[in-house]
């Protein structure tokens, strides 16, 4: 009675687990038909890419895509939003420390680089505004390129200045 009971319950989860595994199975090959597609979609788009590319690099539409390169530069520095960037370094910055210049570049990759010069009382102020802005979601990988000690500074209290490298992500919509 006992074993017949044990076998009857194994029986059914075994049943069960054939019927889920089965289940799965199904969904499985499901998700790789809709990778199927989606990989000769890719491939598609590769062709095409690849047909524009050879157009574009003929002799005759050089012209064309180098203007169309340097036309898309430009848009993307005009995109750059200075008083977004004023605005995130303000929540960042701390006392006693202030800018002295930004230089805004792109990257091969087209990520959005910043470089500081900040100017303070003392090296402490410029590592604190580097760790506020490794906790900033809008700068990345921020560091200090170089640091210079400014006895002779015009403005009282800049004892030192320092270079602070950091990649810049602006707040989704904020292209102005």
């Amino acid at each position: 009675m006992r074993w017949g009971t044990g076998v009857a319950l194994i029986a059914i989860l075994t049943l069960g687990l054939g019927v889920v595994t089965v289940m799965n199975f199904l969904y499985a090959r499901s998700d790789r038909q809709i990778i199927h597609k989606l990989e000769e979609q890719i491939a598609s788009r590769d062709k095409e890419r690849s047909a524009a590319e050879a157009t574009l690099s003929q002799p005759q539409n050089r012209t064309i895509r180098d203007r169309s390169q340097y036309l898309n530069i430009l848009i993307e520095r005009k995109a750059f939003s200075w008083t977004r960037v004023f605005e995130d370094l303000e929540k960042v910055m701390p006392a006693r420390l202030h800018v002295v210049s930004i230089h805004p570049e792109l990257t091969e990759d087209g990520q959005l680089k910043i470089r500081l010069l900040v100017a303070g009382e003392s090296r402490d102020r410029a590592l604190e505004l580097v760790r506020k802005m490794e906790e900033s979601p809008r700068f990345q990988q921020p560091g200090i390129t170089t640091e210079n000690t400014n006895l002779n500074s015009q403005v009282p209290g800049d004892l030192v200045e320092a270079e602070i490298s950091a990649l810049y992500k602006p707040a989704a919509g904020s292209v102005q």
